[in-house]
């Protein structure tokens, strides 16, 4: 057994890709997408005639919703594929509107039920900015179910708790990014890999926290720098792991142990925690990596989208 095998037997193996044409090697249960991979896949030749087609149909629609279509268009491709859900993101330009990402996740969703797809295969992916925890828990209540990205501090993993989403996304690898970069010339790279990158380290005590009292939303890693960090997650409910490392994953056959397991969370001392808008937004603020890495990471997603709508003018 390779260690890909291993870790779908104990978590399960989600799809970070827009390409869905690598989907079959891999048989990942669910997928997910964002602007970047959505752009990286319309500027390879297989993908072209996609987008040719979505702007030939739609030209005289609005570009959000010619975007929309697009990224709609591909999340069908990809249930094509697999067994499960598929994760679509909302315009990280809307990251601070509440009442408008709920607009537009409702769209996205009448979308794919016009395409025949049952809204339990689509979550809806927002920043987890406060406004975006907010429309997620509206979503919700509603039956529409969200994927929280953006995702790098506990404070951000306790509101969407308490919002009753249905998955959060902990970015393990920006988390890592931001830690050895402020680290400079001391990083030791070997003594902070494994259990000890900081990345997983975040992920571990949202778990813990998560499986101790009892709380129904799936974590699912993500953003992973290399097969290490991922091996330190093995038995996290969800990873979503890039094409280059699962193949990294499925070429290696040494054993693949559980590191996350129901029975040392539920014995951690663990507080539990309620947060309020107010006592949010100072705890993220005391938080410099979570704070400088969620508002990086909206503008990037912005500048994809941006690039995004000019191929789609052009």
């Amino acid at each position: 057994m390779n260690q890909l095998q291993a870790l779908k037997s104990m978590t399960t193996v989600v799809a970070d890709t827009g390409d869905f044409h690598e989907l079959a090697r891999f048989a990942p249960q669910d997928a997910t997408t964002n602007p970047s991979l959505i752009l990286k896949a319309v500027q390879k030749s297989d993908y072209a005639p996609l987008l040719q087609a979505n702007k030939a149909r739609w030209h005289e629609r609005s570009l959000d919703e010619q975007m929309d279509r697009l990224i709609v268009r591909f999340g069908c491709e990809i249930l094509s594929v697999i067994p499960g859900r598929v994760s679509t993101e909302v315009d990280a330009r809307l990251s601070f509107d509440t009442e408008a990402m709920v607009t537009r996740a409702q769209q996205l969703i009448e979308l794919y039920e016009a395409e025949g797809i049952p809204i339990d295969r689509v979550l809806i992916k927002l920043a987890s900015t406060w406004e975006g925890i907010e429309a997620a828990r509206r979503l919700e209540a509603r039956g529409i179910h969200t994927n929280m990205t953006l995702l790098f501090s506990f404070t951000q993993a306790v509101a969407c708790a308490q919002a009753k989403v249905q998955l959060i996304s902990p970015f393990v690898g920006r988390i890592y990014d931001w830690f050895k970069k402020a680290a400079g010339s001391s990083w030791d790279e070997a003594a902070m890999a494994g259990a000890n990158d900081p990345g997983v380290q975040s992920v571990k005590r949202i778990f813990d926290y998560y499986t101790h009292f009892n709380i129904a939303t799936e974590i699912m890693g993500a953003s992973f720098r290399n097969t290490g960090q991922i091996r330190a997650l093995a038995g996290c409910d969800l990873l979503t792991i890039a094409p280059a490392l699962m193949q990294e994953l499925g070429d290696s056959q040494e054993p693949l142990a559980r590191a996350l397991g129901a029975q040392a969370a539920q014995a951690a001392r663990v507080d539990f925690v309620q947060l309020d808008e107010a006592s949010f937004r100072f705890a993220f603020n005391e938080d410099a990596m979570a704070t400088e890495k969620l508002a990086e990471g909206i503008r990037s997603f912005a500048v994809d989208a941006r690039k995004l709508e000019a191929l789609m003018q052009a």
